[in-house]
């Protein structure tokens, strides 16, 4: 047995440590040489900073997304929104997905936040509904 120990020998390969380095300097380098290009166009970024991740957050963008999608909403405001009842019914029901499976395990103001979300969402689709079967 001490005869097997003396014979097995550790091999330690150094050269991924100085590969693994130059790899991280690169890294650097990039990181930097974005900051410096971002600073001379203008400093900050053209965009604003991204709100928190929440639940209500969430609940709002499948909102705004069905709102929009129904043309209640214009992305642009120089333009009349062409609305597509099936996508936004899409984006409800994504919403009524959220709540079946997040049921029992949301606190009060998130349970009235997305069912108040839902019926308002659901009566502007049967009012729009209604008015293009009248039309």
């Amino acid at each position: 047995m001490a005869e097997n120990d003396k014979e097995k020998k550790i091999i330690v390969d150094e050269d991924w440590k100085s590969q693994a380095k130059k790899d991280k300097d690169a890294l650097e380098a990039e990181e930097k040489a974005a900051q410096e290009k971002q600073q001379a166009q203008g400093g900050e970024s053209s965009r604003p900073p991204l709100p928190e991740v929440d639940f209500a957050g969430l609940i709002s963008m499948f909102a705004t997304q069905a709102y929009l999608a129904m043309g209640l909403i214009a992305a642009d405001p120089n333009e009349k929104p062409e609305p597509d009842l099936e996508l936004g019914k899409f984006n409800i029901d994504m919403l009524a997905l959220l709540e079946e499976k997040t049921r029992g395990n949301l606190d009060d103001e998130e349970k009235n936040l997305l069912s108040g979300a839902l019926h308002q969402l659901r009566m502007a689709y049967v009012a729009l509904s209604k008015q293009q079967g009248a039309e």
